[in-house]
């Protein structure tokens, strides 16, 4: 309990959560792999400790300043958040425009080759498959990669890939197990597991952004369908009968063409808001440390 004859509270929580102060806490953490603090050690740590007068003026100062700088973060995050509506928004209303006049057709239909990846060996994570020349991508990888799949954690080497297959350049990755209906367009040759099916769009019919942007749109269905195991799934079956809209060729590419349109001006977006709020918090950390180093005005 502070003697509040000497300290005022928030002056105390405002330097812990400057540098300096989360540095001399941190420093008296005991403990490897879990940190912890000790009662004793921190009651020995030492803390700038200006007059009360002084104290009261600087709380009063950052009071000032973050209300402002919270105000701004808050104006930030609700445009961050704004921001990754527009593409949704846009999205469904592509579609839901299309579906009132596009021929259907089954994914399988509109490919040639739809299938589930592979990954014979037993056990999956037999050391001596990896660490070779093939990129293997993984449910996490699709996640992850927003559509188009470039990166990877794992490689297969050759006995790998004997077990396994390399899937082509423009493969639409689907999940089906994990992360159920996540999607993504292979921009390398790479393998994936059992948990991922490959549809290889026909050229003459459909195009692989076109099938990604629209299975985005059907996510939400999609993942209904995999409800209800113990494990959410899908699996080949619920693509059997599933119809999707495919319009011509051309249109298929005026889609892509106006949603990668619109993904790149969310990106900005995103980038910009995420930045000021870097900024922000960078800035709240200044006035700190000019706080602690009587600079504050």
């Amino acid at each position: 309990k502070p003697d509040l004859s000497k300290l005022d509270p928030r002056f105390l929580v405002y330097y812990i959560q400057s540098d300096d102060g989360f540095r001399s806490i941190a420093g008296q953490m005991t403990g490897a792999a879990i940190k912890r603090i000790v009662l004793k050690r921190i009651k020995c740590s030492l803390i700038p400790l200006p007059p009360l007068d002084e104290q009261k003026r600087i709380v009063a100062a950052l009071d000032q300043a973050f209300a402002a700088l919270d105000r701004a973060r808050a104006n930030a995050e609700a445009n961050l958040a704004d921001s990754e509506t527009v593409f949704e928004q846009a999205l469904l209303a592509t579609f839901d425009e299309l579906l009132a006049h596009a021929s259907m057709s089954t994914l399988a239909d509109m490919s040639t080759d739809f299938s589930r990846g592979k990954s014979k060996h037993r056990p999956r994570n037999d050391p001596k498959l990896y660490g070779g020349a093939y990129p293997f991508i993984q449910t996490g990888d699709v996640r992850r990669a927003q559509g188009a799949i470039r990166e990877y954690s794992q490689t297969y080497n050759d006995v790998g890939l004997a077990q396994s297959k390399l899937w082509p350049v423009g493969t639409v990755c689907i999940t089906i197990a994990a992360n159920i209906a996540e999607t993504g367009v292979l921009e390398i040759d790479a393998c994936f597991p059992d948990s991922v099916i490959g549809m290889v769009p026909d050229p003459a019919r459909a195009t692989p952004y076109y099938v990604e942007y629209m299975l985005r749109y059907f996510s939400k269905e999609l993942k209904l369908k995999g409800k209800g195991s113990a494990q959410d799934n899908i699996n080949l079956a619920t693509f059997e009968d599933s119809m999707f809209p495919f319009p011509s060729l051309a249109e298929q590419e005026a889609i892509v063409d106006k949603l990668d349109d619109v993904s790149s001006n969310v990106s900005q977006l995103r980038s910009r808001y995420s930045r000021q709020m870097e900024e922000i918090d960078e800035l709240r950390q200044s006035l700190l440390q000019a706080a602690f180093s009587g600079q504050l005005s």
